[in-house]
């Protein structure tokens, strides 16, 4: 099984490997059936889908008329003004099958005018509070992608108390001394506020550039399980961080795998040996 670990100050205790639900957005019901049978076979207790996954929330909506109990469910709306990002949030409601969503999130909200206008008086956070004022949702977060996330997201708890953030972590990503060091920022001032900290593509090769794409994550990931062992082993030997599953199905028993064994905390230099050996390349610059 996964261990858990507090997901913030949210009171829920979450497998460290969270269900990343765009594996979802082109499955059909039965292909998502499968997925959850895994999920429950290791304990996988938690959710993390999004309005612009396709069609990952209508499946997951069976799953909940089953099993609501038995997950923590977060979403996201990707909208930046509060009309459309309230008219986002209850239509999730309605695709979800559920009476009430644990989290909702801010979408990639990292570039500059967005985060003013999702943030601002009209914005998508207007939205995101009135929901859970209305009992909606329970509590709110923001994510990102880019080099920028970590330090927006700083930006982004110094103007509101937002429960969660999520951005990438990986080794190829923690060799940029920038990102490196807002990283490293981001995850101080959380555990001091007690956010709970999200984090993707963790199991990255690199940018698909000209290659013929054969999974539908939108980045090259590692395949063979002894790489995606030591890629997910260093993920979850940092304490404190959740890992988010990779975005195509035929990954994730081999994630969940790497994650129930998951021990010690891979080295510096075998780390350093599957980057070379791999030819792995950070996927945002």
């Amino acid at each position: 099984m996964i261990p858990t670990l507090a997901f913030g100050s949210t009171g829920h205790h979450s497998t460290r490997t969270i269900f990343g639900a765009a594996a979802l957005s082109r499955a059909t019901q039965d292909e998502a059936d499968a997925a959850l049978d895994l999920l429950l076979r290791h304990g996988v207790n938690h959710i993390d889908t999004a309005a612009s996954y396709g069609d990952a929330e209508l499946r997951i909506g069976p799953w909940m008329e089953r099993h609501r109990d038995r997950f923590f469910l977060a979403t996201k709306t990707g909208e930046r003004r509060y009309a459309e990002a309230k008219a986002s949030i209850e239509r999730s409601l309605e695709r979800l099958r559920v009476q009430q969503i644990d989290l909702i999130q801010l979408h990639n909200l990292v570039d500059a005018a967005e985060w003013q206008a999702a943030l601002g008086p009209d914005g998508a956070l207007a939205a995101a509070v009135e929901a859970r004022q209305r009992g909606l949702v329970r509590f709110i977060g923001v994510t990102g992608h880019g080099v920028d996330a970590p330090l927006r997201h700083a930006r982004s708890l110094e103007r509101f108390p937002f429960d969660a953030v999520l951005c990438p972590y990986n080794i190829t990503m923690m060799q940029n001394p920038r990102y490196a060091a807002d990283f490293e920022a981001l995850t101080a001032l959380c555990a001091a506020r007690g956010v709970a900290v999200q984090t993707i593509k963790g199991i990255t090769l690199g940018p698909w550039n000209d290659k013929e794409r054969t999974f539908r994550t939108w980045y090259e990931p590692l395949q063979q399980q002894p790489d995606i062992d030591r890629a997910v082993a260093w993920v979850l030997g940092r304490p404190g961080v959740f890992l988010n599953t990779a975005g195509d199905l035929r990954l994730l028993p081999k994630v969940l795998d790497a994650a129930a064994r998951a021990g010690a905390r891979p080295t510096d230099a075998a780390m350093q040996e599957m980057v070379e050996r791999q030819g792995m390349a950070p996927l945002f610059v």
